[in-house]
C-alpha cells in the first residue's frame, strides 16, 4: 500500500544503499586540542580531544549533519564509536575516523539512523562482524551490508520528535549547568585581575607514601579530564605495593603534558584512599590557607593548561614537575571567600554528574523509541 510516494509498512535495505563516504580534509596544519574533536563511548563528540598530530592538515572535516566513526575500535570498545554533529559548524577529526554522511532520499532520515545506532543489539552486531587484524576493526564494506528496516518518513519523524524533545530539555538543563561555571570562571578572572598571585610551594605539602604489601586494591588512573579513571591498561592487583597512595583531598597530578597536551590532575573528593601509579606526583594543602576545591579551579582552566605546556621541558617526554608546580602564583583569598565560591563549583559539579544521568538515560530510551516506530508501520498495513 503507498501514501503520498511512500511505501506504507517497512522498507528493508543494507544501509549502503544510503550513506556516502565523506574524505574532505581541513588543509590546516596548525590545529590545536581545543579544534579537534573525539567520539567517545556513548556516541557522542567530545571536545578538546586528548592529543593531536603534529601536522593536523590531513584532519577530516565533519560537516553539520554527518557522522564519524571509528571502525578500527568496534572490536576493543565492543561498540561502534560514532556521533552525529548536531551543531551548526563544522567540527574536525583524526584522519583515523570514517566520516559519512546520508544521501538526500526519501526513506531515511540521519537522526533516525543515528537513533537505531544507539542500542546494545546495534553494538553487539557490529563488534560480531570486525575482522581479525590486530586491530580488530570493521571495514566499511561491512558497515554498509547492516540490514536495517525502515518505518515511513512521518512515522520516522514522529519518533525523532519525541528523542528531540527530550534532548532539548536535556540541554536546556546542560546550558543551566554552564551558566555555574561561567560564574565561577568570572569571579577567578576578576582575582586574577585585581589580587597579586603568590607562589603555591608554602601552602602545598608533597606527598609520597607507598602502598605497602597489604595496602588499598583501589587503583586509579589520572584522566586528561582532569579525574580519577578505572586505568585502561591492565593493572596486577597484586603488585601494588609501591603505587602511591592518594589520601582524602589529597591531588595527584601527571607530569607529562606531551601526550595528554592538557594538566591532567585529579582530587581525591572520596573518603577512600587511592593508589596511583608511582611516576605521578600527590600533595595535600594548608587547609587553613588554601583549599583543594579552590586550588583545583585554577587547575581546571584551559589558561592553565596551556600554562603548563609552557612551561614544561625536555624533548621526548615534556614534562611539568613538582618544581614547576610550586612556582605557579594564584590569588590567595581569605577561606570564606575560597570556601564560598568552592561551594558554587560543587554545585556544578554535581549538576554536571545529574546531567551524564539524564543523557544516559535519553540513550536508553533509544531502542524503546525505534521497536514503537516498527510496531506502528506494522500495524499500518494490517
Amino acid at each position: 500500500m503507498r501514501s503520498g510516494g511512500l511505501v506504507m509498512g517497512l522498507n528493508r535495505c543494507n544501509i549502503g544503499k544510503y550513506i556516502e563516504l565523506y574524505k574532505e580534509a581541513c588543509n590546516n596544519p596548525n590545529l590545536t586540542v581545543y579544534d579537534v574533536s573525539g567520539v567517545n563511548r556513548d556516541k557522542e563528540f567530545f571536545e578538546p580531544s586528548k592529543q593531536v598530530g603534529q601536522d593536523t592538515s590531513k584532519y577530516k572535516i565533519v560537516p553539520p549533519n554527518y557522522f564519524a566513526c571509528n571502525l578500527m575500535h568496534v572490536g576493543r570498545d565492543e561498540l561502534l564509536p560514532i556521533a552525529l554533529n548536531h551543531t551548526d559548524a563544522n567540527k574536525y577529526v583524526s584522519p583515523a575516523y570514517t566520516v559519512f554522511k546520508i544521501v538526500e532520499n526519501d526513506a531515511l532520515l540521519h537522526e533516525y539512523f543515528f537513533l537505531m545506532l544507539k542500542s546494545d543489539e546495534r553494538d553487539r552486531y557490529f563488534w560480531f562482524h570486525t575482522d581479525s587484524s590486530v586491530r580488530d576493526g570493521m571495514s566499511w564494506t561491512d558497515f554498509c551490508e547492516l540490514e536495517i528496516e525502515l518505518p515511513p518518513l512521518p512515522i520516522q519523524q514522529k519518533y525523532v520528535d519525541v528523542y528531540n524533545a527530550m534532548l532539548n530539555n536535556q540541554r536546556a538543563y546542560e546550558t543551566g549547568i554552564e551558566d555555574l561555571k561561567l560564574i565561577c570562571d568570572a569571579y577567578i578572572e576578576e582575582l586574577r585581575r585585581n589580587m597579586p598571585g603568590e607562589p603555591i610551594g608554602k601552602y602545598i605539602e608533597r606527598f609520597d607514601e607507598r602502598n605497602g604489601e597489604n595496602g588499598t586494591q583501589n587503583v586509579m588512573g589520572i584522566s586528561v579530564y582532569k579525574e580519577f579513571r578505572v586505568p585502561t591498561s591492565k593493572v596486577n592487583r597484586n603488585e601494588l605495593s609501591n603505587y602511591k597512595i592518594v589520601k582524602p583531598r589529597q591531588i595527584a597530578f601527571v607530569q607529562t603534558t606531551h601526550n595528554e597536551k592538557v594538566f591532567a590532575y585529579a582530587f581525591n573528593n572520596t573518603d577512600e584512599d587511592i593508589v596511583v601509579s608511582s611516576v605521578n606526583e600527590v600533595f595535600s594543602t594548608d587547609e587553613s590557607k588554601l583549599l583543594p576545591e579552590f586550588l583545583s579551579m585554577f587547575f581546571n582552566r584551559i589558561e592553565f593548561d596551556r600554562y603548563a605546556r609552557y612551561h614544561s621541558w625536555g624533548s621526548a617526554r615534556e614534562t611539568f614537575t613538582w618544581t614547576d608546580l610550586i612556582e605557579v602564583k594564584i590569588p590567595i583569598v581569605e577561606i570564606p571567600i575560597q570556601q564560598a565560591i568552592s561551594d558554587i563549583y560543587t554545585v556544578y559539579r554535581e549538576r554536571k554528574s545529574i546531567n551524564e544521568k539524564l543523557k544516559a538515560q535519553i540513550k536508553d530510551l533509544c531502542p524503546i523509541l525505534i521497536k514503537g516506530s516498527l510496531e506502528e508501520a506494522k500495524k499500518q498495513v494490517q
